[in-house]
């Protein structure tokens, strides 16, 4: 084994075995004593003196030691031995060779300088074979230090590597210097081992730390070799711990992955879908759906099925609230283009459930499902019931919006039937969803009875913690008239409501309130109303509220009378919404009131100049044209004919009907008409169900 030696003698503790020992084919490779360089040798030592020489070749043997142990250690690693390997490579004094190793690293990148011939430098200076030996000596006993599971002495031992080159090279590895291959290919090794060696050692922040230290200066990596470090630094901030890893450390992750992205792109790198994969999870995240969207269209053909293209698509559109865009995309799975291609079952039931949400996009909704349900028997129960809910849904909001009878009787049955088959496909484990769309179809079609059983399933099954079942069932209770009990789970809904949930709920209560007359009541109710929505933080969704609640305010004062209070409170909701139907229909029963017929007219046109199928306002209409003499009953008839047509259970529609048909003369259809508007007025709630 070889031991220490001074800085002028080299010795053995025990002689060699042979003339080929490790040092000695060491000192051979070094080209100090081999007959192969001599002659390099004989060129360098042609002007200097021999005692030059001999000083040189000493100092140059001293090293040679070192060089030997690191050639043993390596012969050692590569045998499997690393107990041996590591105590092999515990003899080399790195701390001491340290600076002559930076040494030799800078001179080798320094400029050319020409010599005089009469002037012949010692060379002193260590070779970068001599270099690259000790370096890989160093990562070699980090390595054996892994094998072992000492990982915070292996990167203690790799850190010394990035240390010695990066104190030679602060600018970074030239590019095109002879000699330097070994050197760098040592390094980068080291830079790629270190951050793993932390890693398994547990220590995130260093980690961190070593990653962000290999992409701090250029050092040649190649660009797959660097796209690879730049994804591991990305996944760690990603994934790391959270001690480690703080929120703003995701922006740093989002943008490597978008470089490297890009890089894929245009061809710099090979595509990885992994990339995809977290740089999605990292932008949904932040929020930043529609940036998602953006790079999710870069990505090449080929890598995701149309299919799957547009539902990620659609699922960042919608995530960013862009439904319409959403629901745009996924329609382009319906076109002929695609009657051939295996269908997309996640895309379809996403776009009939994004159009259950939106009555303008019923019709697309319908058959989303319908194409779920023509794949029939290859799909789960449990998705059956899904496409099943989200058609009888689509077929709800169809007729509520059908401008033919005889379509929208048809319309309301395959609502019903769609939502009881889902119930019923999910009678198992039943979805409260399901149960909470039933009991509401069942409301607007006046199966009152049906509609009370399944609110209060819903509710009894959810408990208190949805504000929603609670106030449907308060509602449905609203149509039985049994107000008293309505306002009394009103009050016990409100006790573990949410500040925005108790904002609906006393709207509701006021609206009881009045239906009870209790003006009064209603009146503080909508104080506590305003002071509530007052208290919470300024932004749209507060305005729209106490826009709302200055209009319920105008209407209760109305009830009582006292229009220029009313007149007040709908000046105080113009001011922060005008381009309000409510407000302007409000506005011109208060004109109304006080015989201004011509001014609510003008009140009642504007509101419908805004939304031109609301009801109140054509029912409104109506009812001063029936003022203004029988020449003008038939266009009132014709208003009330349009309002049923858009809301065929307005009770109030048909008793002005009735009054109309009476005043013409038409006594048995006048019967009919307040017959109608007796039975619907019966089953009336004091507020949509919808």
């Amino acid at each position: 084994m070889l031991c220490a030696c001074s800085g002028e003698q080299f010795r053995f503790e025990d002689q060699p075995g042979s003339p080929e020992s490790l040092a000695t084919r060491d000192f051979s490779a070094s080209g100090l004593s081999s007959r192969n360089g001599g002659g390099d040798w004989d060129s360098k030592l042609e002007d200097i003196q021999v005692d030059e020489a001999e000083s040189t070749l000493k100092e140059a043997l001293s090293l040679n030691y070192e060089e030997a142990r690191a050639l043993l250690g390596r012969l050692e690693y590569q045998r499997g031995n690393f107990d041996a390997a590591l105590q092999v490579f515990k003899g080399i004094d790195i701390k001491v060779l340290t600076p002559r190793i930076i040494k030799a690293i800078v001179e080798k990148t320094l400029p050319c300088k020409p010599r005089s011939k009469a002037v012949i430098v010692p060379p002193t200076t260590m070779s970068m074979h001599s270099v690259s030996l000790l370096l890989e000596a160093i990562l070699l006993k980090a390595r054996s230090l892994e094998e072992l599971g000492s990982y915070k002495e292996a990167a203690e031992e790799c850190k010394i590597i990035l240390d010695v080159v990066e104190n030679a090279l602060p600018s970074g590895m030239p590019d095109g210097i002879s000699g330097f291959a070994k050197l760098q290919d040592i390094f980068q090794k080291a830079l790629e081992l270190l951050p793993l060696l932390w890693k398994k050692a547990g220590n995130h922040h260093e980690t961190i730390a070593s990653y962000r230290r290999a992409l701090s200066r250029p050092w040649n990596l190649d660009p797959q070799r660097l796209a690879v470090t730049q994804k591991s630094l990305a996944l760690v901030l990603l994934y790391g711990s959270v001690e480690a890893c703080p929120k703003d450390n995701i922006e740093e992750a989002i943008v490597l992955l978008m470089l490297l992205v890009k890089k894929m792109v245009v061809g710099d790198i090979q595509w990885d879908p992994e990339l995809m994969d977290h740089l999605t999870y990292a932008l949904s995240m932040t929020g930043q759906f529609e940036v998602l969207a953006n790079y999710l269209e870069q990505t090449l053909p080929g890598v995701y099925t149309r299919g799957e293209r547009w539902y990620l698509l659609s699922l960042c559109y919608s995530a960013a609230g862009i439904d319409k865009a959403a629901i745009n995309l996924l329609k382009m799975a319906l076109g002929p283009s695609e009657s051939r291609q295996i269908p997309h079952i996640p895309l379809l039931l996403f776009g009939a459930k994004l159009c259950s949400k939106d009555p303008k996009h019923s019709r697309d909704g319908i058959n989303f499902a319908h194409r779920l349900l023509d794949l029939g028997n290859s799909q789960s129960e449990h998705l059956l019931s899904q496409a099943h809910k989200f058609l009888g849904v689509c077929y709800g909001n169809a007729a509520r919006s059908s401008k033919l009878d005889s379509e929208r009787v048809f319309l309301q049955k395959k609502s019903l039937f769609s939502l009881n088959e889902a119930a019923k496909r999910g009678k198992a484990d039943p979805e409260l969803d399901v149960i909470f769309n039933l009991s509401v179809e069942n409301a607007v079609q006046r199966n009152v009875q049906a509609a009370l059983d399944g609110a209060v399933e819903y509710s009894s099954m959810v408990g208190g913690v949805s504000t929603k079942g609670w106030k449907h069932l308060a509602i449905v209770l609203s149509a039985e008239k049994r107000l008293k009990d309505a306002e009394s789970i009103l009050d016990f809904t409100m006790e573990e409501a949410g500040d925005i949930e108790k904002i609906e709920l006393l709207r509701l209560k006021a609206v009881l309130q009045m239906a009870q007359e209790q003006p009064k009541k209603a009146m503080k109710t909508c104080s506590s109303l305003l002071g509530l929505i007052r208290a919470q933080e300024k932004s749209e969704q507060s305005e729209k509220f106490e826009t709302e609640a200055w209009q319920d305010l105008a209407s209760v004062y109305g009830k009582l009378g006292s229009w220029s209070d009313a007149e007040t409170c709908l000046e105080k909701a113009r001011s922060m919404c005008y381009y309000s139907p409510r407000g302007w229909n409000e506005t011109g029963l208060c004109l109304e009131a006080k015989s201004l017929h011509e001014e609510a007219l003008i009140s009642f046109f504007l509101s419908l100049s805004i939304e031109p199928d609301h009801v109140p306002s054509i029912v409104s209409i109506a009812e001063v044209m029936m003022k203004s003499g029988d020449e003008s009953l038939p266009t009132a008839k014709s208003f009330l004919m349009n309002a049923l047509r858009l809301d065929p259970r307005n009770h109030d529609a048909w008793m002005k009907l009735g009054h109309v048909a009476k005043k013409q003369g038409l006594s048995q259809q006048a019967a009919e008409f307040y017959q109608a508007a007796y039975e619907l007025e019966l089953s009336a709630p004091v507020q949509s169900f919808i």
